[in-house]
């Protein structure tokens, strides 16, 4: 079979076909619409929950930017007009719109709504222009006044009055705009030509001079550097031409046209040469936005160094319209329209844009603030934003301490300002400045305790009551108030006190120092205070006064000082214990090391007291080959270990023989454990004539004692010395006496027995060179003194004990008489150290 092509069907034919399918199958027509429309109310229901979403969460959380921004965009999909207007309203309420938002509710509206309705939609492209910088939403405005508004579009006089002033404005706020401001100008342009057209022909001096105002326009439009600078030259040469003008003919005419004007053009071209790189680089699309706003701000430099408030101000909108929320740029400027400016209903428009972009930076609402008062706002203004302000949250409590003292700062200028009856409204406005520190204390106090910055706001509102109030009640209250919250604060006493000084009440700070002197500050304050309370009453109680302040005080410092040497002590305790713990934990980690360890290095003790020859077996029956080599080893060591074990004991008996002179000294008992040497010296400064401290320590632990020995140069400096005997030191009454050691060598022979004699040496004023020189009289030094003793007379008590039972006795030859007689320490010194 043959095949045949299909030929078209039209347009009609094709919808007769499809009545003709619906006629003949009812049954798929109706399916086909059931499921579109199921599809649809599926659609719908899914819409309709996420609104209910959205509402929801705009309700618990408004400050949701992207919320609103989704809910908006719904309800225009869904064509609810009322609760769109209510949404965009809130949103509005609380974030400035984007000019892309803008325009869709503009737009929106317009369509909704007549002629009679072009109010409504003018007041909102009015709300729209001044967020943000934007050259579409300026034309849009243009464009929809010239189109709605009937005596604009009719040319009226009025209408025309009314264009050419929103023109304007366009020009101040968007033309010099390098990369876009040429569409403002080209509709300015536009829209003085179309009046142009209308002016009556015979009328020849209106249409000049409307002529006139449209090459003003171009003139004023050639002198600045645009992007499209070229074009606009070659249009208003054209427009001259127009005009029956040749500007070829002009006498000193550059590029055709005047020289004034050729100059201006010539002078915005190097302009917009200068600036090119920059508008390539923040228009660039292939760069991150943290790169664009740092080519922003080299821009803005560029700018500022040549001195034009103008521009630099278009690039501040521009730059604020990329990126409307970050706080540098609105801090950058606002200083820079500070600085310049200063005053103004521009600045204060750029404050208040500042605190909706950014309202968590509590320097733009005191900046603010500070702007409002220079702008003499009135009171209700101020205190609008104030309170707007207290509804942000700032990251720092030092921004909410600095917006309250800025808006008490602005109520005291104004009152101390003010003349006639503003004085007597003070007592009107005081329940504002209660209000105020009460709402500060609220905010500030829970995280403020104990703080300067919470002293100086109360310091502030007690001044403020006293000086401008005339209450010292209310000024008393303020202070007290702080010292419930912050009694342990010394520098809150101090300032109590310093106020009641200035006002001379000597009574109420007395009784202030009764309060608070037995308190427990911080630091060295409790000390602080009580010093504090004997100057004031040196200075300005009586006698009586200061005597009392002195029984007061004296137990009081007594007791602190008691607590410090406490505290010191536990603390030295804690150390010492600290270090002993580690030694511990060392020579437990040596110890399990092993045996082996002890072998290869064994300590000076023992390879000092270790035959040559057991070494040397060791040697042999460990290392075997290596006998000669181990052998000359060991001979190196034990010299080096002779020669050192020498001058350990040269160095010993330097330091006995040093030490130990008892000529001019004084013994000190009772002394504290934490006396050092310097306080000791300190002690007898004004005695004089020391020439040495020794403090005596456990050998043990390594603590003091308690006792020490004080040498002077000469007797008499030693009787004055022994003259401070039972003064306190270091909070302990001193024991200082004479040291005797003859009297104390007596007394220890009197009530001990012969062997025990040497032992008790240290007893009394006494010493033993065994515990100062930290000898042990069991150790192998101790036995090498006692082998060189030639035993004399009597002093069987240095025999040694296995050869007393075997008869040793007094020889007849001896000097009893001499043996008998008591022997000095330097004596039994002489006896011991002997080698």
């Amino acid at each position: 079979m043959e095949e045949f092509e299909k030929p078209p069907v039209s347009m009609e034919e094709d919808t007769e076909m499809e009545e003709s399918d619906a006629v003949e199958n009812p049954k798929a027509s109706q399916k086909s619409s059931s499921d579109s429309e199921s599809s649809d109310s599926e659609e719908e229901a899914d819409q309709n929950e996420q609104l209910l979403a959205l509402e929801y969460e705009l309700s618990t959380n408004p400050s949701n930017y992207d919320a609103h921004v989704q809910y908006i965009k719904l309800l225009r999909r869904s064509a609810e007009i009322e609760k769109l207007r209510e949404a965009r309203e809130n949103m509005n309420t609380l974030f400035p719109l984007s000019p892309e938002m803008w325009m869709e509710w503009a737009k929106d509206e317009a369509s909704l709504s007549n002629d009679s309705n072009f109010e409504s939609v003018e007041k909102l492209y009015e709300r729209a222009i001044s967020e943000y910088l934007s050259i579409p939403l300026w034309c849009e405005y243009l464009n929809y006044v010239q189109e709605h508004d009937p005596k604009v579009r009719d040319c009226l006089a009025d209408g025309i009055s009314k264009a050419r002033n929103l023109f304007e404005r366009a020009v101040t706020a968007a033309a010099l705009h390098v990369s876009q401001g040429s569409q403002i100008w080209d509709a300015y342009i536009q829209y003085e030509q179309a009046i142009l057209l209308t002016i009556d022909q015979s009328d020849i001096q209106a249409k000049e001079k409307q002529v006139q105002r449209i090459r003003s326009i171009f003139h004023r439009y050639l002198s600045i550097p645009l992007a499209s600078l070229k074009s606009t030259l070659l249009a208003y040469k054209a427009w001259e031409v127009e005009q029956g003008n040749s500007l070829d003919a002009e006498p000193c005419g550059v590029l055709g046209i005047s020289s004034h004007v050729a100059s201006a053009y010539q002078k915005a071209e190097e302009m917009y040469n200068a600036r090119v790189h920059h508008e390539e680089q923040i228009t660039r699309q292939d760069i991150s936005e943290s790169e664009r706003f740092q080519h922003y701000m080299s821009y803005l430099d560029f700018e500022k160094s040549f001195g034009d408030p103008a521009r630099v101000q278009i690039l501040y909108e521009r730059a604020i319209t990329d990126f409307p929320v970050s706080n540098d740029l609105w801090l950058h400027y606002t200083h820079y329209l500070d600085k310049t400016l200063k005053v103004g209903n521009v600045v204060k428009d750029v404050y208040s844009r500042a605190t909706r972009n950014c309202p968590w930076v509590g320097e733009l609402w005191v900046r603010y603030l500070l702007c409002l008062e220079r702008g003499l706002a009135c009171e209700k203004e101020i205190s609008a934003a104030f309170e707007k302000s207290l509804k942000c949250t700032f990251s720092t409590l030092e921004e909410y301490l600095d917006l309250f003292l800025t808006r008490v700062d602005g109520l005291r200028r104004r009152i101390s300002s003010a003349s006639g009856d503003g004085v007597l409204n003070y007592s009107m406005i005081r329940e504002s400045f209660q209000s105020l520190f009460q709402q500060a204390a609220d905010y500030l106090s829970p995280h403020m305790k104990n703080t300067d910055g919470l002293l100086h706001l109360h310091a502030y509102w007690a001044r403020l009551e006293l000086k401008l109030g005339n209450d010292l009640i209310a000024a008393r209250g303020v202070w007290e108030s702080l010292l419930k919250t912050c009694g342990s604060m010394l520098e809150a006493w101090k300032s109590y006190i310093a106020m009641e000084i200035e006002l001379d009440h000597i009574y109420e700070a007395r009784a202030i120092y009764k309060r608070c002197y037995s308190k427990r500050f911080s630091g060295t304050g409790s000390e602080d205070i009580c010093h504090s309370w004997l100057r004031f009453e040196r200075e300005f109680g009586t006698l009586e006064d200061l005597n009392h302040a002195v029984q007061k005080v004296t137990p009081r410092l007594e007791e602190l000082q008691l607590f410090r040497l406490q505290q010191e002590s536990k603390s030295f305790t804690g150390a010492t214990d600290q270090r002993e713990q580690t030694l511990k934990n060392t020579s437990r980690e040596r110890r399990k090391s092993g045996s082996s360890a002890i072998d290869e290095q064994p300590p000076a003790k023992w390879q000092k007291y270790t035959s040559p020859n057991k070494k040397l077996h060791k040697k042999e029956n460990t290392q075997g080959l290596n006998l000669a080599e181990a052998n000359d080893g060991e001979e190196k060591e034990g010299k080096v270990e002779k020669k050192v074990n020498e001058q350990q004991m040269k160095d010993i008996k330097n330091t006995t023989s040093r030490l130990y002179k008892d000529q001019c000294t004084a013994f000190v008992s009772n002394l504290n454990i934490t006396a050092k040497d310097e306080d000791l010296h300190q002690f007898f400064s004004d005695v004089g004539g020391v020439t040495a401290i020794r403090i005596l320590h456990d050998k043990f632990t390594g603590k003091s004692r308690g006792l020490a020995y004080v040498d002077f140069k000469d007797d008499e400096h030693l009787a004055a010395a022994v003259a401070k005997n039972k003064q306190m030191f270091l909070g302990k009454k001193l024991s200082v006496a004479r040291s005797n050691p003859k009297q104390g060598k007596r007394e220890s022979l009197a009530h001990t027995a012969p062997g025990e004699e040497a032992s008790n040496q240290s007893g009394g004023h006494g010493r033993s060179v065994s515990k100062e020189s930290g000898e042990d009289s069991k150790g192998s030094r101790g036995r090498k003194r006692v082998e060189n003793i030639q035993l004399k007379g009597k002093n069987t008590f240095a025999v040694p004990r296995n050869v007393k039972p075997l008869g040793w006795t007094n020889k007849p030859g001896t000097r009893e008489d001499e043996d008998e007689k008591p022997k000095s320490n330097d004596e039994f010194r002489k006896m011991f150290m002997k080698t």
